[in-house]
């Protein structure tokens, strides 16, 4: 005899089995018809005739039973994941067993057939660590129970089910983006064909306008007409020139929206002369798509507008990522329009006209806002400002102190921006900002009326980058926070310009009062700081000018302590001016008085 008539009978089944096994799954075979064969396999070598194979979904807490062979006949429907066989698994994460079916939480089979189960056996089939679905076994011989060696058997059936679901997935992951890849392969062809039938038609009517333009006198009412179909023509072939390059929403698909802001100004540089620039302020924070839509959208539009109406040679665009919310601004230095001669829903709110009113609408449909300021010859600066998923409308109704909060930390930012918000409700953060190399540009896309920064920035510390917001905007005012009072870039940083300077150990309450001082033209510097820089100046003072500074610090106007000193305004101007640069105070305010609460107004 050969030595395959000699194996044991259940031996040579075994082995009979697990062969036609890997032939299934050598095969290629649909997901179900698969796990069928798997399922009849297993109850095959285990001497049983009903059982099922379950998909599970742990994150919707249900399973679905995608295989039923001898019993109930289920197949397709779906149970919560506390319930049945597979329930008892996926709690256990382990193989289990019953006695009996009876024991069974939650058992879905109908009780005239219930009856005629008994034991029960139910293994996980796992993939990369997971747990994706089960494989159960019911027997119908009463007293059966269920060895250790049956449970490792029907494991190894699982993990082979397990392969069979992945790869199962995988080819109709494969499927979905072969057929997307000729959805859009025929999509791209159709949009080629719209571009040379409609784009030609459209390059040809402008040729045509052209030539009927020549011969009409300039201000006719023909010539106006003519203009107008031009303009029409123009705007067309651009949007057809844009979809076909894939530059509509769908170009998000796969971008950030930064990302698919940057391709759509390489977009408006390719087509114009129009220079582009760029700057993303604060960390970018996840956006649901619609409103990533919108927002990419309205930067469309925008630039649009530009394109069309501005005559601008440069524009700015800015993203600004804030904490309840995001905005984006668009700045270009054309020939500006006069808001007030278009409806308006509010101070520098734009409601219809050149085109804005979709902006407006797309804004506002999300619960955010869109601010538009423009003058005649000087350009046009709109702002768009939608809220994040799940924060309210963006309020700009009311005038509030615009802050830029500038640290190298995440932390200290994000503790400022929360003393601010807590401590005053009128100081609105406009913008984040980590490097003191990119302050610059936020201030001239945001305009805040403060800029709050740490005095020992890496990079550009807090004296030149005073320096630097003074030289772009004589008006720019920067709170500077200070770890040492004896810090010589004190002084440095007051001579200028810098408005303000707080202790890095100020409260909230302090540290908005230094803010808004700031904000409203006023200066504001703790008693500490201001006794360490006026003090040592105080040393240097000529007695006229000692005599100068008491009246000033009792808030004597010019002309009265000319009066007293005998000596003329101007005079008193001339020591006033000595005594601020020997003292290093930003301004006469600095030396006014010393308040209770132990800061100097």
């Amino acid at each position: 005899m050969d030595e395959k008539t000699q194996l044991p009978e259940q031996i040579q089944l075994d082995v009979d089995t697990l062969a036609a096994m890997a032939g299934d799954l050598a095969g290629q075979f649909w997901l179900e018809p698969l796990l069928e064969r798997i399922l009849h396999h297993s109850m095959e070598l285990l001497g049983c005739d009903s059982g099922s194979i379950c998909t599970v979904d742990e994150v919707a807490g249900t399973y679905r039973k995608e295989v039923d062979l001898g019993v109930g006949c289920q197949s397709g429907r779906t149970f919560p994941l506390d319930e049945g066989v597979t329930g008892e698994v996926v709690r256990q994460r382990r193989p289990v067993t019953f006695d009996e079916y009876s024991e069974v939480p939650g058992c879905h089979i109908p009780l005239p057939e219930r009856s005629l189960l008994h034991g029960v056996i139910g293994v996980p089939i796992r993939w990369n660590g997971s747990i994706i679905g089960t494989c159960v076994v019911f027997s119908r011989e009463p007293g059966r129970r269920f060895s250790t060696s049956e449970i490792a058997l029907l494991e190894l059936f699982a993990t082979h089910a397990g392969i069979a679901i992945t790869n199962a997935r995988l080819h109709a992951l494969a499927d979905e983006r072969t057929r997307d890849a000729a959805v859009m392969a025929e999509r791209e062809r159709m949009l080629r064909d719209v571009h040379d039938t409609v784009g030609r038609a459209l390059a040809g009517v402008l040729l045509h306008l052209e030539d009927a333009d020549r011969g009409l006198d300039r201000g006719s009412p023909a010539h106006t007409a003519v203009d107008e179909a031009r303009a029409s023509a123009r705007a067309g072939l651009t949007e057809t020139r844009r979809t076909v390059l894939g530059l509509g929403p769908q170009l998000l698909d796969g971008h950030s929206l930064g990302e698919a802001v940057s391709l759509e100004l390489a977009w408006v540089e390719s087509m114009t002369a129009i220079a582009t620039h760029l700057v993303a302020i604060g960390e970018p924070v996840p956006i649901d798509p619609d409103r990533s839509r919108q927002l990419f959208r309205i930067t469309q539009e925008a630039l649009t507008n530009v394109i069309e109406h501005a005559g601008a040679r440069t524009v700015r665009v800015g993203l600004v990522y804030g904490a309840d919310s995001v905005a984006v601004l668009i700045e270009d230095d054309g020939r500006g329009f006069d808001p007030g001669a278009l409806s308006l829903g509010g101070p520098g709110r734009m409601s219809r006209g050149l085109g804005l009113h979709g902006l407006v609408a797309r804004a506002r449909h999300l619960g955010g806002s869109v601010v538009v300021d423009s003058t005649l010859g000087w350009g046009t600066r709109i702002r768009a400002e939608i809220p994040t998923t799940g924060a309210q409308p963006v309020d700009q109704s009311r005038s509030r102190w615009r802050v830029l909060v500038v640290h190298d930390s995440p932390v200290i930012r994000a503790g400022l921006v929360r003393m601010l918000a807590l401590a005053e409700p009128d100081i609105q953060v406009v913008g984040e900002v980590a490097d003191s190399t990119q302050v610059v540009d936020a201030y001239r896309l945001l305009h805040p009326h403060v800029v709050l920064t740490h005095l020992r920035m890496p990079h550009i510390d807090g004296v030149r980058l005073t320096a630097y917001l003074r030289a772009l905007d004589p008006d720019a005012a920067v709170m500077l926070l200070v770890d040492s009072v004896s810090d010589d870039g004190v002084r440095e940083a007051a001579q200028g310009g810098a408005v303000g300077f707080v202790n890095r150990d100020v409260d909230a309450a302090g540290l908005a009062r230094a803010v808004v001082a700031a904000a409203r033209g006023d200066s504001l510097m703790t008693a500490e700081l201001f006794s360490s820089s006026a003090g040592a100046g105080h040393e240097l003072l000529t007695g006229r000018e000692r005599e100068v500074r008491a009246l000033v610090e009792r808030g004597l106007p010019y002309k009265q302590i000319a009066t007293s000193l005998d000596i003329s305004v101007k005079t008193v101007e001339k020591h006033v001016g000595s005594i601020l640069r020997k003292t290093g105070a930003a301004n006469r305010r600095v030396l006014l008085h010393r308040p209770q609460d132990g800061s100097l107004a």
